[in-house]
């Protein structure tokens, strides 16, 4: 895999203090007195060749060192609660975790340094916009308390950048099916009052059959998080590979980093399932006929390749009246989901109001 070229540090070249990447402004920007940085991040693959996908057999058999590491000083901390191991920088350490706000902070140690991503997508939405995005969406949560709509919990949100790993592969499958044919045979029958009479009988006739498929799975992913809510990510995971620019440090300056927690064969065999899974039911929608059974699906792979990879999410994770939840927005294109507190009084006045519409139409209808 490709080295990274990066800056270790980026210096604000008027007052000397760290410039940080502002998603607004998409530049290095620095905290202190708001100058842009005259350090330059490509964010723009050149012609789309930037991006290398690499041999996915090849790099398990051996991955060199020289792609591991993130070519910039960091501090690396699991959570004792939640278990989400965090990369920032070190003058970040003593904060709290940011996914579940725990304090327990551990340092953690690699026997052998992490696989560098290779590329990433930028934060597109500043924490401005985020804050608005997330009113809107707390606004259109029906069943949500009023209290909750008119908190102010956006200010514990925090931009963080999550690992994947994405897949491609060609894949071959010859598959063998019974088909089956569906006909009808009218059949008699004596009912309740002993009358006989007929109907028709729905039947099927199977027959063999057998076909060969050919699919391109180009960028499935596959989650390396521990950190997020599984199900809340996949709520939001529209990460747009196509737009992906080569990593450089500069783009993490400021951010804090999770750790990839499925390694690259855990990923592997992952995403293998899921496209298996997925060529199977492609197959299913091959056979003839009305319906089918014993479908039987042989695969062959080739063309397997790999990237690992940054995408960027807010996460606030906020108490209401002693218990934890949790909402996501997606970085790059601002779709939210999250988890919400309920108002016992408005599912009350809810079901009240079906039971009195209900007896309503009862006594209309016994009116009549």
């Amino acid at each position: 895999m490709a080295e990274a070229v990066a800056q270790s540090k980026f210096s604000c070249p008027a007052c000397g203090a760290e410039a940080t990447w502002n998603p607004t402004r998409q530049a290095l920007i620095c905290g202190f007195c708001g100058t842009e940085s005259p350090a330059k991040l490509e964010t723009r693959p050149e012609g789309g060749e930037a991006i290398v996908e690499h041999d996915l057999v090849e790099a398990l058999r051996q991955i060199p060192d020289a792609s591991r590491g993130w070519k910039t000083e960091r501090v690396q901390v699991r959570c004792q609660s939640c278990q989400a191991i965090s990369v920032f920088d070190p003058a970040r350490v003593g904060q709290n975790c940011d996914f579940c706000g725990s304090s327990a902070l551990v340092p953690y140690e690699e026997v052998k340094e992490s696989l560098r991503p290779e590329s990433l997508l930028m934060f597109k939405l500043g924490e401005a916009q985020v804050r608005d995005t997330i009113r809107a969406w707390y606004s259109g949560r029906f069943w949500a308390p009023r209290a909750l709509k008119s908190g102010a919990l956006t200010d514990r949100v925090r931009g963080i950048y999550l690992p994947y790993w994405t897949f491609d592969a060609q894949v071959h499958a010859d598959w063998t099916a019974e088909s089956g044919y569906h006909y009808y045979v009218t059949e008699e029958y004596t009912d309740g009052n002993g009358n006989r009479q007929t109907r028709q009988v729905q039947m099927t006739r199977w027959v063999p059959s057998s076909g060969s498929l050919d699919h391109f799975f180009d960028d499935e992913l596959v989650c390396a998080s521990k950190g997020v809510d599984r199900d809340l990510l996949g709520e939001v995971e529209d990460f747009p590979t196509k737009e992906l620019v080569p990593y450089q440090a500069g783009f993490l300056a400021g951010w804090v980093v999770e750790r990839y927690q499925l390694d690259l064969l855990a990923a592997a065999q992952a995403s293998r399932q899921t496209m298996a899974a997925k060529t199977e039911q492609m197959c299913a929608r091959d056979v003839p006929g009305d319906t089918h059974r014993s479908l039987d699906v042989d695969i062959e792979w080739s063309g397997q390749t790999f990237k690992h990879i940054l995408v960027p999410v807010w996460l606030l994770t906020y108490d209401f009246r002693g218990k934890s939840y949790q909402a996501l927005v997606n970085g790059y294109t601002g779709s939210v989901a999250g988890h919400y507190p309920k108002s016992w009084v408005k599912i009350v006045l809810a079901v009240l109001a079906v039971l009195a519409f209900v007896g309503i139409v009862i006594a209309i209808g016994r009116s009549r």
